[in-house]
């Protein structure tokens, strides 16, 4: 059966979308079959990033690897059975007929909290939820005390996640491999920066998730868009020399990639 990634939370502008192409499309150049749903049915963000990528190797010609887009599928209200969610029949129904031609089914979350997000949650293997490196998104995980360091409770989202552990527990399917990712971290050792690693890690043990690193903020990302590339891409397309920042973020993502330890990957990019 295929692998599932669910890339989430319930914060915009935590980097979901360009975790998730990224992520995709790395496993897609490593020879791996990747199918890709986008939660987000108003913005799709991610759906947006792989159809200019379909555009612009129409454009130009070029024959890049990355990650197959699909939509959810229409259903007939009609055919739900009585009390039956419209948005579980869908992205079930999406996912049966993904599995059997895929390696690893990759699901982008909305940045708030919906249906079809809580239920994408349930049905993760391994979910990555990327995180900006403030104490304003730590509160996504747990609200904590004014200095910093005492965390007073788990918040809305850790709960949803514990929630969709104990429906995996009950359908006697195996763990989910949740791995936090911190993103936007800042280049200088700065104090809040030490904090947060603090914190990450005592939440860490008490709730269950693994960290990893993330991307730094850098411009790259912002330009490839448009055009649907990933950070794999540049050579591809007659960059000949990588910048100093280039080459780091590619290094930044084969890390993340190493710390995800998907099954049957091996980093060789």
């Amino acid at each position: 059966m295929a692998h599932i990634i669910v890339v989430g939370n319930e914060k915009g502008g935590a980097g979901k979308s360009t975790v998730s192409m990224h992520v995709a499309s790395a496993l897609a150049r490593m020879s791996h079959k990747v199918s890709a749903l986008d939660l987000d049915l108003r913005q799709k963000t991610l759906g947006t990033y792989i159809r200019n990528r379909e555009r612009f190797m129409e454009k130009s010609g070029l024959d890049l690897p990355g990650p197959s887009y699909h939509d959810l599928p229409e259903i007939d209200q009609s055919s739900l059975k009585p009390g039956e969610n419209i948005y579980d029949r869908r992205l079930s129904a999406a996912v049966a007929e993904l599995e059997p031609d895929s390696d690893f089914i990759l699901i982008d979350c909305p940045g708030s909290h919906t249906r079809l997000s809580q239920v994408a949650h349930s049905l993760a293997d391994t979910l990555i939820t990327p995180l900006n490196d403030s104490f304003v998104d730590f509160d996504l995980l747990a609200h904590i005390d004014s200095d910093g360091s005492t965390i007073l409770g788990p918040s809305v989202y850790s709960e949803m996640v514990w929630n969709a552990r104990q429906l995996r527990a009950q359908a006697g399917l195996k763990p989910i491999d949740w791995v936090v990712v911190r993103n936007r971290l800042g280049a200088q050792q700065m104090v809040n920066k030490e904090k947060m690693g603090r914190a990450l890690d005592n939440l860490a043990k008490r709730i269950g998730f693994r960290t990893a690193p993330g991307f730094n903020e850098r411009v790259i990302f912002r330009e490839l868009f448009p055009r649907g590339l990933t950070l794999l891409d540049l050579k591809d397309i007659g960059v000949k020399q990588l910048n100093i920042s280039n080459v780091a973020a590619r290094q930044e993502l084969r890390d993340l990639i190493k710390a995800l330890k998907l099954p049957g990957v091996e980093v060789d990019f």
